[in-house]
């Protein structure tokens, strides 16, 4: 998809794009700039629930556990 830059710097989201990624009215974008390419990000309104249920299945608490356990052990 392309899109053209206005003479004010501005551009347009694609309305495929802003659909698949729930991009609408009043939304964020962070723009990345790695000296090589750009990337251009999202941002929801309410971060914490967009995380939610991110990390399931992970066995996040076990291996908290198993690290701080791992910690002690080299502690003199």
């Amino acid at each position: 998809m392309d899109t053209v830059i206005s003479r004010r710097g501005q551009t347009v989201v694609p309305a495929e794009i802003r659909r698949r990624h729930g991009i609408a009215v009043g939304d964020r974008l962070v723009w990345l700039d790695d000296g090589r390419q750009i990337w251009v990000i999202p941002v929801p309104a309410d971060a914490i629930r967009a995380l939610r249920g991110s990390g399931k299945g992970e066995r996040l608490v076990e291996r908290l556990l198993e690290a701080r356990a791992a910690d002690r052990q080299r502690e003199p």
